[in-house]
C-alpha cells in the first residue's frame, strides 16, 4: 500500500496549504481570543470546493474522497484547528445527505449547502445521551403523514445559532437504535431555540451552544432515508468523523513541531542552542515518529473507508484513538521546549493545546473507541 500522495493529491494539499497560510493563519490568534466565527473564510473555502469534498459533483461536490478529505483537513488545522474541525462537520452533513438522502431532498439541500448558502451543524449529543447515544431523548411525532411535531434539546453543537440548518438525530419510534431517524432542521422554523453559548476551554472560534425544539414542525420532506435508519447514518457518519478530526489533531501537531523545531534552533542556552543539546534532539525525534505514526495511521484508515473495507470501522476508531492522543502530546512537548514561553498566548503553542484536547473526547470519546477497537478483535477470535 503506498501513501504516497499523487499528483492531483499534492495539487489540492499545496492550495490549501496556500489559503490556509495566507486566511488562516495570521487570524487564528485573534479569533480564538474574540470568539469570532470567521464565515466569510468559511465561504471563501466553498469557493474552492471545500464545503463538499466527497459530495458528489452532480450537487456541487467535489467528489473526491475520504484520503484526499484528510490531507485537507490536515493543512487546513495547519493554519487554524478550530476552523478546520468545523468545516469537517459542515463536510459530514453534506454527505449524508448525499450518500442516503433521496434524489429530491440531495437537490433541494446539497447546491445550497455545497456553496455554503446554507451553513450546516451536526445535532447527535443530548444532555443524558454522550457517548450512549443510541440513548437519545428528542422526539419527532408524525402527524397528518405530512410533517413532525419534534421536541428535545441536543447539547454541544458546534455552529448553534450561526448555522442555517441541523441535521438532527430524532426518536421516531422504539427505544434504542431501531427506533432513531434523520431530519434536516432549519434554523428559523418556530420553537427552535439556542441555550447561551458555551464557554470552552477551546475551538473559541466556533459558537458552541444547546439547540432546543419546542414543537417544532418539520415536513416530511426534510427527512434523510426511511424511519429508523438513523442511528445506521450515525455511526456510518462517525467513522468518517474520526478520521477527520484526527486529521485536524495532524495539523496542529504539524505546525507545534516546525515551531518547535525552529524555536530550539534560535534559543541558546548555557552558550549554545537548544538543539545541540541531546535530550532536545531526542524530544524532537520522538515528536516527528509519533507525527509520521499518527499520518499513516490516518491515511491507512481513510483509504479503508474509500474501499470500503470490512474492518474500516475499526481501522477509523485506531485513528482516531491514536493520532489524538500522540497529536495532543506532541503539542504539549513542543509547549516544554519553548519553557515559559510556551505558557504565553502570542507564542500560539497554549492555543493549539486547548484546542486538541477536545478531540480525545469527540466523535467518540478515545475510551470508546477501544471499547469498539476491542469488540471487533474479540468477534474475530
Amino acid at each position: 500500500m503506498n501513501f504516497d500522495l499523487t499528483e492531483e493529491q499534492s495539487q489540492v494539499r499545496d492550495m490549501v496549504r496556500g489559503f490556509a497560510s495566507e486566511k488562516l493563519a495570521p487570524f487564528t490568534g485573534e479569533w480564538d481570543e474574540t470568539a469570532h466565527f470567521p464565515v466569510d473564510v468559511l465561504r471563501e473555502l466553498a469557493e474552492l470546493g471545500l464545503a463538499g469534498i466527497y459530495t458528489s459533483d452532480a450537487y456541487g461536490g467535489s467528489g473526491m474522497g475520504r484520503a484526499e478529505a484528510a490531507i485537507v483537513f490536515e493543512e487546513l488545522a495547519y493554519g487554524d484547528v478550530s476552523t478546520s474541525a468545523f468545516m469537517s462537520i459542515h463536510n459530514m452533513v453534506c454527505w449524508m445527505i448525499d450518500r442516503f438522502g433521496a434524489d429530491p431532498v440531495k437537490s433541494a439541500w446539497l447546491p445550497r449547502l455545497t456553496s455554503m448558502e446554507l451553513i450546516a451543524s451536526y445535532c447527535l449529543t443530548e444532555p443524558g445521551s454522550g457517548s450512549d447515544a443510541a440513548a437519545l431523548k428528542t422526539r419527532a411525532v408524525m402527524e397528518n403523514n405530512t410533517h413532525y411535531r419534534v421536541n428535545g434539546a441536543k447539547s454541544f453543537i458546534s455552529g448553534a445559532g450561526t448555522s442555517d440548518v441541523y441535521c438532527v438525530m430524532v426518536r421516531t419510534g422504539e427505544d434504542g437504535p431501531k427506533g432513531i431517524s434523520t431530519l434536516l432542521i432549519e434554523k428559523d422554523r418556530a420553537g427552535v431555540s439556542f441555550g447561551a453559548l458555551e464557554k470552552k476551554m477551546g475551538w473559541n472560534s466556533q459558537p458552541t451552544a444547546v439547540v432546543n425544539f419546542d414543537d417544532v414542525l418539520v415536513p416530511i420532506e426534510n427527512r434523510i432515508g426511511e424511519e429508523g435508519e438513523g442511528f445506521k447514518f450515525a455511526m456510518a457518519g462517525l467513522d468518517g468523523g474520526r478520521i477527520n478530526i484526527a486529521a485536524c489533531s495532524l495539523g496542529g501537531a504539524a505546525w507545534a513541531l516546525d515551531t518547535a523545531r525552529a524555536y530550539v534552533q534560535e534559543r541558546k542556552a548555557f552558550g549554545k542552542p537548544l538543539a545541540a543539546q541531546q535530550a532536545v534532539q531526542f524530544k524532537l525525534a520522538d515528536m516527528a515518529t509519533k507525527l509520521e505514526a499518527s499520518r499513516l495511521m490516518v491515511r491507512s484508515a481513510a483509504f479503508a473507508l474509500d474501499q470500503k473495507a470490512p474492518d474500516a470501522g475499526m481501522r477509523a476508531a485506531m485513528a482516531k484513538q491514536f493520532a489524538t492522543d500522540a497529536c495532543f502530546e506532541i503539542v504539549d512537548d513542543a509547549l516544554q521546549l519553548h519553557g515559559g514561553y510556551g505558557y504565553i498566548r502570542d507564542y500560539g503553542l497554549e492555543q493549539r493545546l486547548r484546542d486538541l484536547r477536545v478531540h480525545r473526547i469527540l466523535e467518540g470519546a478515545n475510551d470508546i473507541m477501544r471499547l469498539i477497537i476491542s469488540r471487533k478483535l474479540l468477534e474475530a477470535a
